[in-house]
């Protein structure tokens, strides 16, 4: 058995054999386009560990006639980049160099300056990655003359499948003529353990892979049992396409619906050790509109940054702000009017003829609408008392429709008596 590592010798050579990432390397994307042109500009990759940073720009690499060097920023230095320069015009670097720099959130200022000039001439082309916002952690200068690519969670589909792929590497490979049989659940665990990161739930395959005794036909079998061991992370009754998943959903959602905060944590619980993230933060979104709402309008927006810094951090971290999202939604004040709205406006689009926009609400910013008489009886509400004046607005067909009623609630019975009396005095 090779002594490289399993996620290194998995490792995609091309573009197609990259899991994940589709929003820019899927067909037609922005960085897929740049690099199948070889059109490279100076880059900067952020996004969390093990989602395919390092291995993008390897294939980049691969591509080029430059010179690759990789630093980690952790460790080096500004001599370092002086030893990168002084091989550029050189016979060592011809066409110039490609800098990967993984981590560039650890240069200081002096640092990142130092790759300027370069980066402007040409001769240094670079690709940083980093796990932290590039917005907050390299200057400006460099964001300035750099693409930002956001590469984003790996989907527990996407990891099984790059699971699936290593488990065919191992059986191919000629390891003392054992065989090999690995359940579809232990690699379903291992792909829902491994939060996104590709490199992790491959390293505990290996590692399962190599522990494993075989048996007296020389089979060697991964089980869920092994790999529960090798994940170090004990499977739930919880299967992502199965009722189980959707039972906790329900459950959880519905005791966040009742106001009940300690059933709401308990099943976040369970989807926290379940290690789905992205199940998570949808359904928080979800409850923030459908089940508080109105009530309570500014709850989507602490929750999305809840979400976005969940997102960042990962689990095991990830649980504070999330547990601050349930918790917030749990003991705020409730309202479906929203949900009850747009359902209603729905349904009556498929029921009814709607019938044409009013004239005086079309577009009127062309040639020749005045003569359609498009918008030439639109009154503007900033002109009016209140900034209101009643006018139709809904076709001729639903004028009388009706889909939003007021919640019952402080925030909505607040603006129910607000425009009750504007629209009254306005009568």
């Amino acid at each position: 058995m090779s002594l490289t590592p399993l996620a290194d010798r998995l490792r995609p050579k091309s573009i197609t054999e990259v899991v994940g990432q589709k929003h820019i390397l899927g067909e037609g994307k922005l960085l897929r386009n740049l690099i199948e042109n070889n059109q490279i500009p100076n880059m900067i990759f952020y996004g969390p560990s093990g989602v395919g940073k390092t291995t993008v720009a390897n294939i980049i690499a691969s591509r080029t006639g430059k010179t690759l060097h990789r630093l980690n920023a952790t460790n080096a230095g500004v001599s370092d980049i002086k030893n990168i320069v002084a091989q550029l015009d050189s016979f060592m670097a011809p066409e110039g160099v490609l800098l990967y720099l993984d981590e560039i959130q650890n240069f200081n200022k002096k640092q990142q300056q130092s790759l300027l000039e370069f980066m402007e001439n040409g001769k240094i082309t670079l690709i940083a990655s980093t796990t932290e916002n590039p917005y907050f952690y390299v200057y400006n200068a460099v964001l300035s003359r750099s693409v930002v690519f956001e590469f984003k969670q790996i989907e527990p589909e996407d990891v099984f499948a790059a699971l699936s792929r290593a488990v065919e590497i191992l059986e191919n490979e000629d390891y003392k003529g054992f065989s090999l049989s690995v359940s579809q659940d232990a690699l379903w665990h291992l792909a829902g353990c491994s939060n996104g990161d590709v490199r992790k739930a491959l390293n505990s395959l290996e590692a399962a892979f190599m522990a494993a005794l075989p048996d007296e036909d020389r089979k060697i079998t991964i089980d869920l049992d092994a790999a529960e061991q090798a994940a170090q992370k004990k499977a739930m009754r919880y299967d992502k396409d199965g009722d189980s998943h959707y039972d906790i959903l329900s459950a959880f959602q519905k005791s966040v619906r009742g106001s009940d905060p300690d059933a709401a944590v308990h099943y976040l619980a369970r989807l926290v050790a379940a290690g789905d993230l992205q199940s998570i933060c949808r359904r928080v979104l979800v409850m923030a509109a459908e089940d508080v709402g109105l009530a309570y309008p500014q709850a989507i927006a602490i929750v999305k940054a809840c979400v976005d810094s969940a997102l960042q951090l990962g689990f095991p971290e990830a649980r504070i702000p999330l547990a601050e999202a349930v918790l917030l939604l749990a003991t705020a004040p409730k309202s479906n009017s929203a949900i009850c709205a747009i359902d209603a406006a729905l349904s009556e689009l498929e029921s009814k003829d709607s019938g044409d926009i009013p004239a005086h609400l079309k577009d009127s910013h062309y040639g020749g609408a005045k003569k359609l008489g498009h918008g030439t009886e639109y009154k503007y509400p900033h002109s009016y008392k209140n900034h209101y004046v009643p006018q139709q607005y809904l076709p001729d067909n639903i004028k009388d429709s009706r889909y939003y009623e007021y919640g019952d609630n402080k925030t909505e019975q607040a603006a129910c008596a607000y425009w009750s009396k504007i629209k009254g005095e306005a009568k």
